[in-house]
């Protein structure tokens, strides 16, 4: 006898247990290491923050383009933002009505005003190539001891991939001290463990914009 059970072709649903807040701000100017300046603003608006599982808070960049300009090194540089920049967080969906709350805020963040607008929230995406542009390393390790930390955590996490690179270095000041980070790139995800990725991230301190990961559509462009 043969017997071919149906192939399941259900569309894949993005579940919404975990989303994106996004806030519309008014911000002329940032510091381009401004981790924890922001994470101690959004603490100060909303307490429950610094100890809720499963935050994380997107740091902010301006608009790198085509003609020239690229983000600065110098963590004391500046980023000019434009009216399209946005403030996200990432929450628990039970979260984000309190959160809410930071709309319509007017704050200081490394020195400079921001006005918080409305937001919107937005499911995590299931596109099969994600980058991570700062996770935690230490800043001893080599690119192959990196990766092999990445991937273990990867493969602990049930994540299925093919393509796994790193990146640029970067470096931020924190109130213990200097934080190192790599950028990381993982591709060819199918879509539950995309959103899987998103949902738990690499690394530690994804309240301080680290180890949090966003679509990446262009491989040319990864190592940045």
């Amino acid at each position: 006898m043969f017997w071919q059970e149906e192939d399941d072709d259900t569309p894949f649903a993005v579940p919404d247990n975990v989303l994106d807040l996004v806030f519309e701000i008014r911000c002329r100017v940032l510091p381009v290491d401004h981790s924890e300046a922001l994470y101690r603003m959004v603490t100060d608006q909303l307490a429950w923050f610094a100890e809720e599982e499963g935050v994380g808070l997107h740091l902010i960049h301006g608009a790198e383009s085509g003609n020239g300009w690229e983000r600065p090194e110098d963590g004391d540089e500046l980023l000019y933002l434009s009216r399209r920049t946005r403030l996200t967080l990432r929450l628990p969906a039970h979260r984000v009505a309190d959160a809410e709350a930071l709309s319509g805020a007017t704050v200081r963040v490394g020195g400079y005003d921001m006005t918080v607008g409305a937001a919107k929230t937005r499911r995590l995406s299931t596109h099969p190539a994600l980058h991570s542009r700062y996770v935690v390393c230490d800043p001893e390790e080599d690119e192959d001891a990196f990766l092999d930390h990445s991937v273990a955590e990867l493969r602990q996490m049930g994540v299925k991939f093919k393509k796994v690179l790193c990146g640029r270095m970067h470096r931020f000041r924190s109130e213990n001290g200097e934080i190192t980070t790599r950028s990381l790139f993982v591709a060819d995800l199918p879509q539950e463990d995309a959103v899987r990725l998103q949902e738990v991230g690499v690394g530690p301190g994804r309240e301080r914009g680290f180890g949090l990961f966003i679509p990446h559509k262009t491989v040319n462009k990864v190592a940045k």
